[in-house]
């Protein structure tokens, strides 16, 4: 069976999670295809997605990479495979369940009956909603949006959010080729040079959960890279011309 809409799930070493994540989205109201790219997982991640495939042939698919490179280039990659097929809607997901499968519809029907050309699955749309993580992260995630914010001039709530939904027409305007950054800063930058576009953007309140499961893969370079990395990006945009406006599904 066709569908229009692509999950894209980046993955390294989350065996823990992986056949349960597939299995919630699965069995959602709505049909979806799932591509897991894989970056050289030692744990047995990759040997549980072939299984899951002879379950799922014309569902799930996967592409192995030959070692980490980047959050940013896995979701990339995800795009391009997609653009080359006929989804009309493709989605940004975390691994670990702190993106809950039931809250796929709800970005979805933004996108697909609101007009969003982009929606967001946001922590910060109405006040904070982010469970078991520990303070210090939580300050550092909260207020790496407003800092966002101040230095970019979006009024997107969270910037940084891993949980997305993009219509072809949008990820076709972007030059996906001039997406710089590869860490945390490429979903900054992925929002970025969307609203410079003037695309009309959605953001769907969710509670975030912390990874049960598995090791987290956050780390001071990719922060390091986040933060400076907006800088330079806000620079780069002063001399570039956008166009003002973007069409969307209807």
């Amino acid at each position: 069976m066709t569908t229009d809409s692509l999950i894209i799930i980046p993955t390294y070493n989350e065996a823990d999670n992986i056949t349960r994540l597939i299995n919630a989205i699965f069995v959602q109201p709505k049909y979806f295809h799932i591509l897991v790219i894989d970056d050289h997982s030692t744990d047995g991640t990759t040997q549980q997605i072939k299984s899951l495939n002879h379950q799922y042939p014309d569902r799930l698919f996967l592409i192995q990479r030959p070692g980490k490179l980047g959050l940013g280039t896995a979701y990339l990659t995800g795009f391009r495979w997609a653009l080359e097929r006929n989804y009309q809607f493709i989605f940004e997901m975390d691994a670990d369940f702190s993106h809950n499968p039931n809250d796929l519809i709800p970005l979805y029907e933004a996108c697909n009956n609101q007009g969003g050309g982009l929606a967001i699955g946001s922590r910060y749309k109405k006040g904070v909603a982010i469970v078991n993580w520990p303070m210090s992260r939580l300050m550092l995630s909260f207020f790496a949006s407003s800092y966002v914010r101040k230095v970019t001039g979006m009024g997107i709530r969270d910037a940084t959010a891993g949980f997305v939904c993009y219509s072809r027409d949008l990820l076709e305007r972007l030059n996906l080729d001039r997406i710089r950054m590869k860490g945390y800063g490429f979903q900054i930058e992925m929002k970025f040079k969307a609203w410079k576009l003037s695309c009309p953007n959605i953001e769907v309140p969710v509670i975030f959960i912390n990874r049960e499961y598995g090791t987290s893969k956050m780390s001071g370079g990719i922060m390091n890279e986040a933060a400076w990395g907006v800088i330079r990006m806000k620079i780069s945009s002063l001399r570039r011309d956008y166009p003002k406006h973007i069409s969307h599904p209807k």
